[in-house]
């Protein structure tokens, strides 16, 4: 499995190995709305999604379940990724930190369904994000947790740098 956003710090399935990965021709953006785990229909939030983008270069970590939990783990991993069809369920070509090259799963957005915000500014993304909440609690959390995790991962993202920092300061919250 390719984890990019919150797969990275809650999984939700025993991983046997983590491996930082890279996965090319594709951006990691809040582009999706989210109106189960981040938002609600009434007001949607935000959520990182892997949108197809030529040159670009997304990096976040090989997640490999534990040997016979497969279908299980996959199971699992599409009741709460596919909760809105938002996301499409794809094989990719990863590039491991170690020197392999292996296939996993990866949700891309759906560039036609109605949940794809396409590239939003960053100053609406923080608006958004600052004050959003669903059903796995507030969106900034969400922010705030990936942006972590891939800081301790040594992965720089400035734009989830940036959005960090503006929602902190957009709720008031210490830098």
């Amino acid at each position: 499995m390719f984890g990019y956003g919150s797969l990275i710090w809650n999984p939700e399935f025993d991983v046997a190995e983590r491996v930082i990965a890279a996965l090319p021709g594709y951006d990691r953006t809040f582009c999706m709305r989210s109106v189960h785990h981040r938002g609600t229909e009434a007001a949607p939030g935000l959520v990182l999604a892997l949108d197809r983008t030529d040159g670009t270069l997304c990096t976040g970590l090989a997640l490999r379940a534990r040997r016979g939990t497969e279908a299980a783990t996959l199971a699992m991993l599409r009741a709460r990724e596919l909760v809105s069809s938002a996301y499409l369920e794809r094989q990719v070509t990863l590039a491991l930190g170690d020197g392999r090259r292996v296939t996993a799963v990866a949700y891309v957005v759906d560039r036609n369904h109605v949940q794809y915000t396409g590239k939003l500014e960053l100053e609406e993304q923080a608006q958004i994000i600052a004050r959003s909440v669903g059903g796995r609690g507030p969106n900034s959390e969400y922010l705030f947790n990936t942006t972590a995790h891939l800081a301790e991962l040594g992965i720089h993202d400035p734009d989830l740098q940036w959005l960090a920092m503006r929602v902190r300061h957009i709720r008031g919250l210490p830098a």
